[in-house]
């Protein structure tokens, strides 16, 4: 059966076609691990997840990589400002390494929460310096790269396509409108490859060019290029990278190939916090281990993102979340009892089941319709181990551990402790503030710390 996917270079759905025959090469865009990974970035992951599991659910077997990025991620998109893993280290007071390697491990700790299958090749940028020379040093021997005091840049006007990913035309835009004007950039475009470094710069490299760094587009190219080769099949990544990150990855790509290094690009869309945006300013950041302290399954988050196509917003609540979990209960209990039935339920039922599934999944990741599928298969009224065995057989995509019983996340609060917050809401709903100060420090005394959101008080133990 054919796949589609909806493929952000052509802006149309395609019917995919793999570059080998049986192995589909992948590239995924990971974390820049300087802080936690939201429910965003991890609605990013699911996609990913899904993608792999489909593919490989069609019989592919999968060269999958993805980048830690560990130095070189900017916090402006203008080449300016520190680097984000350093900026963390300063208000943490660690080395860079210390905080690459606790947000590393901390990353990957959700993906395992989340049952997401692992890409087969996980590298760090800081571990593939002498692979960005190499590209950096081809850029300038085949004219797309130029020296300043500062840095190597990109010439982007050297290239016939920039834009095309995003659609932006170079020569509509008025200079300085997305960065700030460098007065020895050729272009207001040009973004750096490698930066050198200031004396005082906590991470930085020998290089032909001095004490240097990576900026952050260079470390996918080289990466993918060194582990997928020249043109791989697929690039995935969220949707905000698009006009910027991936857009020069492919100007780097093509400086060195002269091809476009993935036939297909897939982007995830943002995940929406009670319809607005996530942000530390609203307080609404939320993590997976908050999930799970309000004492919600990690799972229920997944299945909460099967609601809706990876390319469409998906609006988080807890109300949404609540009856996700109560969805992921609901369906281990239907497999339970499917696998204790006893009743036979005809072939050609079961198999217009996994084919509307299939058809379903191959479809751009139609997971609210594969789920709709799910649904009908766990509602049947036979109770039969053959639908046991098609749900199980569907769980290849879900990654829910369909079959093992899901545990309590609830952890409970002692008495003494709900007294107290009775008495914070009741202070807060008549603004006496002084009180509710007193009453949380009260709180935390006791071994709990008190967080005020939107949403009311979340609660967690020290």
């Amino acid at each position: 059966m054919e796949i589609k996917f909806y493929n952000t270079l052509t802006k149309e759905k395609q019917i995919f076609k793999p570059i080998e025959e049986k192995t589909i090469k992948i590239y995924s865009c990971g974390p820049t691990v300087y802080k936690d990974a939201t429910i965003g970035n991890m609605r990013t992951n699911i996609f990913m997840d899904i993608l792999r599991r489909v593919l490989k659910y069609n019989g592919y077997n999968l060269k999958h990589v993805m980048n830690i990025t560990d130095v070189g991620h900017l916090v402006s998109d203008a080449d300016e400002g520190e680097d984000k893993m350093i900026k963390s280290a300063k208000e943490e007071g660690k080395t860079p390494l210390q905080i690459a390697e606790y947000y590393t491990n901390r990353f990957l700790n959700d993906l395992e929460l989340l049952n997401i299958d692992i890409p087969e090749i996980i590298c760090k940028a800081t571990e593939h310096i002498k692979d960005m020379i190499e590209f950096v040093e081809q850029l300038l021997r085949n004219g797309y790269a130029y020296e300043t005091s500062t840095a190597i840049y990109f010439e982007v006007s050297k290239l016939k396509e920039y834009g095309i990913l995003s659609g932006i035309k170079l020569d509509e835009q008025k200079a300085g409108a997305r960065v700030e004007l460098d007065e020895e950039k050729r272009n207001p475009y040009d973004f750096a490859l490698w930066i050198k470094a200031p004396e005082n710069h906590l991470m930085k490299w020998d290089s032909p060019w001095g004490l240097c760094y990576p900026g952050w587009h260079i470390e996918c190219s080289a990466m993918g290029k060194k582990y997928l080769g020249d043109e791989f099949d697929i690039h995935t990544g969220g949707i905000d990278l698009i006009p910027t990150h991936h857009e020069n990855e492919i100007a780097q790509s093509k400086g060195v190939t002269g091809k476009n290094p993935a036939k297909f690009w897939m982007h995830g869309e943002f995940l929406l916090i009670n319809g607005g945006k996530m942000s530390k300013s609203l307080g609404n950041v939320y993590l997976l281990q908050d999930i799970i302290k309000n004492g919600y399954s990690p799972l229920a988050y997944k299945i909460f993102c099967f609601s809706a196509n990876y390319r469409s917003k998906l609006n988080f609540t807890w109300e949404a979340i609540d009856s996700a979990n109560k969805s992921l209960i609901k369906l281990k209990e239907a497999y339970k009892r499917h696998n204790e039935g006893k009743e036979v339920v005809e072939k050609e039922i079961v198999k217009n089941y996994e084919t509307k599934f299939l058809e379903a999944i191959n479809d751009d990741l139609n997971m609210p319709l594969a789920m709709s599928i799910v649904w009908e298969v766990a509602k049947h009224p036979k109770k039969s181990k053959t639908l046991a065995q098609l749900l199980l057989k569907f769980d290849k995509i879900l990654g829910i551990n369909i079959q093992e019983q899901e545990k309590n996340y609830a952890e409970e609060i002692p008495e003494e402790i709900q007294e107290l917050l009775r008495e914070r809401k009741q202070a807060r709903q008549q603004k006496d503030w002084e009180l509710s100060d007193i009453l949380r420090d009260k709180i935390k005394e006791k071994g709990y710390i008190v967080k005020d959101t939107k949403e009311g008080m979340n609660i967690e133990k020290i």
